[in-house]
């Protein structure tokens, strides 16, 4: 790892132990890993000519997907903060995208179901992931396995974080 590419937490634990540093590497990691996804997913929109949402409103219709969500569903899920998801909804609706309505079970949450618009951006989203799947192995070297890995090692710390907030540790 270079100087420049050196987490500046990281650099900071020079004399620390390896565990610190490789965990404070690794959040380093998953926050950029998020903002490198946004960037994608951004030059996707850019190729496609697609102006009227951004990287952040697009990940959020695909992750809606073919369900019928209210925002607070998507917030527990964990891929939203409050604020930003009702913006992010308020905005995708004005713009056609999503189509909301009132629970029938309960008048104060607002469901939220894809538009045509909004389903289009969807299955260009996961054509994008599709086409990443082709050379993930071969130009990524990222294999199977070690993504079985990744998966279950980044579960463990979500889970230990979840366990942080919630028990207060």
């Amino acid at each position: 790892m270079t100087a420049l590419a050196k987490p500046q937490a990281a650099a900071a634990l020079d004399g620390a132990p390896a565990l610190g540093r490789h965990y404070l590497e690794t959040l380093n990691l998953v926050e950029r890993l998020h903002r490198q996804l946004l960037d994608v997913i951004k030059d996707e929109l850019d190729r496609r000519d697609e102006r009227e949402i951004n990287s952040v409103q697009a990940l959020l219709l695909f992750n809606v997907g073919d369900q019928q969500l209210s925002a607070g569903e998507l917030r527990t899920r964990g891929h939203y903060l409050g604020s930003n998801v009702s913006y992010n909804l308020k905005k995708l609706v004005e713009a056609g995208y999503i189509h909301h309505e009132r629970s029938a079970a309960d008048r104060r949450s607002v469901l939220v179901h894809l538009t045509d618009k909004g389903e289009a951006v969807r299955k260009m989203l996961s054509a994008l992931f599709e086409r990443h799947l082709a050379s993930l192995e071969p130009v990524g070297n990222v294999t199977q396995g070690s993504l079985d890995l990744l998966n279950t090692t980044l579960r463990r710390l979500e889970r230990f974080w979840i366990d942080q907030v919630r028990f207060r540790l």
